[in-house]
């Protein structure tokens, strides 16, 4: 009996030890494979299958556009500079981010990264050293050191209000502009990829005081735009998206309430300290100057798709959800881009020379809360389970035989050992043995009140006779550790049960010996998958191009 119960106990940690095991590679591992290998793939070009059947060279270039990193520091929900609350934090957020890089982007072989803005958290509260240990893990976390990198990718960055501020800051605090500039580059430049042209201006500026030197500066380069001659098809980045209006629908992608329009000004010069979107007026003077056929932007933190309308005609913007699960969108993503390589047709669309398709990272806060309720449930089980197996079966067998012996009493009938009768053996002329089944309704002849014949009242009679019957000879009750007395009663005493405690400080060990089992199985395993990624083992992502 005690070699069957621990090997149920066994059973059942070996069990929990699986699931563990299932969970934590599925967690840790497995579920940032998701995107590359079922849910995203780089989007179909509208007009690319036509080029390639009418002789021209086919082709595109592939685009990865990111969001709102915002790097935890200091700044970051209130925690306490160096606090362990802070750190710990700091290396689950950045842990996942450069999961989600190396696993889920990096998978896709992009030609080209694009940044829409907004890389620290407190940028332009932070001091020079301070910077400069959040963009070296900024870059750590996205493989970005180019003494380390080894491939031809191409970065491009676009700031946000978290790098810069917005229009009222940079006079006031130049030196964050320039730091910035310093290891980011320009904030209002254009590049080509592939036949399309990318117009990116800084936004937190566009709305500033027209005769402050960061605004005007900002418009001249928009016009400067909008007089070349347009060969290409043009997209505009923005890190704050266009105006939309109150209450918007942002499409079937959105997960958060939408934000409504809040612009604050400086008292003083009128310049910007706060705002959500682009004022309608600039955002129309854009729309117009630039003709863009889309528009990237940013800095909501939650996916959004728009149209808007031009005196061009309609203009899709598309607001790309943050790739951190610690900025308020429980459904991280990032966008992929195919950018036509190729001339298009003379009776295609510019819509067609670019197309996006935006995917979804894990979920990462819902994998913890699996992780506490697996916890929790795994105690249940080790404190709460049978000790005779971790099957239904057992319970279902008692079930049956109690039903046969209370409630089906035709046929056989097995013995009961409440019912007071006795067995005397008879043996026949042939020699043969038969036990013949007697009601006893027997006085004792030490006593002349009846024997009451129940559990642990039992009365110990001389039954077995051979060719006749006997009589019983005084009292035959016989007890060698026990005293009789004066009638021929003996009370056996019932077997001791364990206290209640004893059983639960029984069950809590065995608990705590199951539980030692699977951790010590599976904590050396989920911290192997925790500093792998970290320290960059899983580089042959960037290594295979």
């Amino acid at each position: 009996m005690m070699a069957k119960r621990e090997e149920a106990v066994w059973n059942l940690t070996l069990f929990l030890c699986l699931v563990w095991m299932a969970t934590i590679l599925y967690g840790e591992m497995l579920t940032y494979w998701v995107p590359s290998l079922w849910t995203c793939s780089w989007p179909h070009l509208g007009g690319f299958n036509q080029i390639n059947r009418t002789g021209y060279q086919g082709g595109y270039v592939k685009v990865a556009v990111l969001a709102d990193p915002q790097i935890m520091d200091k700044t970051s929900h209130g925690l306490a500079p160096k606090s362990v609350a802070l750190e710990i934090s700091q290396f689950y957020t950045d842990l996942f981010m450069r999961r989600a890089f190396l696993a889920s982007v990096m998978p896709f072989k992009p030609d080209m990264i694009l940044f829409l803005g907004d890389y620290f958290d407190g940028g332009p509260i932070l001091s020079d050293e301070e910077w400069q240990e959040s963009f070296s893990r900024f870059k750590h976390i996205f493989y970005l050191d180019t003494r380390e990198r080894q491939t031809d990718i191409q970065v491009y960055y676009i700031p946000g209000n978290h790098d810069i501020g917005y229009a009222y800051l940079c006079p006031h605090k130049p030196e964050v502009c320039r730091r910035y500039e310093k290891e980011f580059g320009a904030r209002n430049y254009r590049f080509t990829v592939g036949k399309v042209d990318f117009i990116t201006i800084d936004a937190q500026v566009i709305d500033g005081n027209p005769k402050g030197d960061l605004t005007s500066a900002c418009w001249d380069f928009v016009k400067n735009v909008s007089m070349d001659v347009i060969s290409n098809s043009r997209v505009l980045l923005t890190h704050i998206p266009l105006y939309r209006p109150n209450g918007m629908s942002c499409g079937m992608h959105r997960h958060s309430p939408v934000i409504n329009q809040r612009v604050s000004r400086s008292p003083h010069d009128q310049e910007i300290v706060y705002q959500n979107y682009i004022t309608e007026g600039s955002s129309k003077l854009l729309l117009d100057l630039i003709r863009p056929v889309l528009v990237l932007s940013a800095h909501d933190h939650d996916q959004c798709t728009v149209t808007h309308m031009s005196k061009h005609g309609p203009v899709r913007e598309q607001t790309v959800g943050t790739i951190s699960w610690q900025q308020g969108n429980l459904y991280p993503s990032f966008m992929l881009l195919s950018v036509s390589n190729s001339m298009l047709p003379n009776n295609s669309s510019p819509e067609e020379a670019i197309s996006s398709n935006l995917c979804f990272l894990p979920m990462q806060t819902h994998i913890y809360i699996w992780y506490l309720s697996l916890f929790l449930l795994t105690l249940l089980a080790l404190l709460l389970w049978p000790a005779n197996g971790f099957g239904i079966f057992n319970h279902i067998n008692d079930l049956i035989g109690y039903l046969s012996r209370n409630f089906f009493r035709g046929g056989t009938k097995e013995k009961n050992e409440d019912e007071n009768c006795e067995y005397e053996m008879i043996w026949d002329a042939e020699g043969s043995m038969h036990l013949i089944k007697k009601t006893l309704m027997v006085q004792s002849t030490c006593s002349s009140e009846r024997v009451l014949l129940e559990r642990g009242n039992v009365v110990m009679r001389a039954t077995a006779k051979k060719q006749g019957t006997q009589d019983m000879e005084g009292c035959p009750a016989v007890d060698m550790n026990i005293d009789v007395g004066s009638d021929c009663t003996v009370k056996l005493p019932s077997k001791p049960r364990k206290s209640k405690t004893k059983r639960m400080i029984l069950r809590m060990f065995r608990a705590f010996r199951m539980l030692t089992v699977i951790a010590a199985v599976n904590v050396p395993l989920y911290m192997m998958l925790l500093f792998k990624d970290w320290i960059g083992l899983t580089n042959e992502f960037l290594h295979n191009r």
